[in-house]
């Protein structure tokens, strides 16, 4: 893909993540060669972006090359004097070719993601299931002969069940769980008692929700961080007056006194945005973003930090960029490299 730019900066934009701009990324091209051309304004309101995040997209795509079923197939992309234009694009209408084996681990996850329960709209999954097992043919007979069993976190309470199915009977049997729940900005695991409320799936995560017995709280747990879960046999005592998490506007909800974090990071290093919660995350161009977290305890960011290494740094606040720095300096001079 070959692009001509002449693009200008504009005031800071909504929060993005890498798989925000990965789905930005696959729609692009399509909805501007459905338009002959677009304003770069008018695009950047389509997707919700602003036009600097929308040409930093357009500069990463015009390194994009498709090399099948010609050896070299270019698409010629140019926003210069504020249009987007697509042109050399015939290779987008070209219906998708998959191999047997691409077919098979298609059909492998589809398959994996209709049996997991309380899944919404299954019956579209199901449709899209059908219809690729009719154009796939004989794949379609290999992929069936395929069982995938996902458990939905990490321990080995019961090696019989999922742990996902022993919460959703612990809730049904009114029991009472505990858990070893790692949590990451202690970088520890923690052992509690859970009374569970509810399961439910946020930003595309499952979450227990539940009165937590070590907090005296309600609290949502990740189910990808319960390392062990065992129910217990003791009935669950949810307290009358333990009201349900409003999740409609997130999960991030820092407290005032938590300190708040900036870090730059390099396109390496957009994967913080993903998995930690940031209170906003600004695109520099380039791919490197700039994220403010807030914590209440710093220890488990600095350990962040070195893990990164060239992938990103803490700028604010000073003092803890400044501590960081010489727990750099002391780890390098054990190997002689200060």
């Amino acid at each position: 893909m070959t692009a001509k730019a002449t693009g200008r900066g504009v005031a800071k934009g909504p929060a993005t993540t890498s798989t925000d701009r990965l789905g930005r990324l696959l729609a692009l091209v399509p909805y501007v060669v459905n338009r002959d051309s677009v304003a770069l304004g008018e695009a950047a309101a389509a997707f919700g972006v602003t036009e600097k995040q929308l040409i930093d997209d357009l500069n990463l795509l015009w390194c994009v090359e498709l090399r099948a079923p010609d050896p070299y197939c270019p698409i010629d992309l140019s926003y210069e004097g504020g249009e987007i234009t697509v042109a050399e694009a015939e290779s987008i209408a070209r219906p998708l070719r998959l191999k047997v084996d691409e077919a098979s681990a298609l059909l492998v996850a589809l398959r994996m993601l209709a049996g997991i329960p309380g899944l919404d709209d299954r019956d579209a999954l199901s449709r899209v299931i059908a219809k690729l097992e009719s154009a796939a043919g004989a794949a379609a007979a290999v992929s069936s002969q395929v069982a995938v069993e996902v458990d939905a976190y990490g321990g080995s309470a019961d090696p019989g069940r999922s742990g996902l199915g022993t919460l959703r009977d612990a809730i049904a049997r009114g029991r009472r769980v505990h858990l070893t729940y790692y949590v990451p900005a202690r970088d520890e695991n923690t052992e509690r008692d859970v009374d569970p409320m509810r399961l439910l799936v946020v930003e595309g995560n499952t979450y227990l929700e539940g009165w937590c017995r070590r907090a005296e709280a309600v609290r949502l747990f990740k189910l990808d961080r319960i390392a062990d879960l065992a129910v217990l046999d003791v009935p669950a005592s949810v307290p009358d007056d333990a009201e349900p998490i409003d999740v409609d506007a997130g999960l991030f909800r820092p407290s005032p006194q938590d300190e708040a974090v900036t870090l730059e990071l390099t396109p390496r290093g957009r994967w913080v945005a993903d998995y930690y919660p940031c209170e906003s995350v600004e695109e520099l161009g380039e791919g490197r973003l700039r994220v403010v977290l807030r914590t209440p305890d710093t220890r488990w960011v600095r350990g962040l930090a070195l893990r990164l290494g060239d992938q990103g740094r803490v700028v604010a606040p000073a003092r803890l960029a400044s501590g960081i720095r010489e727990d750099a300096v002391r780890a390098l001079a054990r190997y002689g490299m200060a």
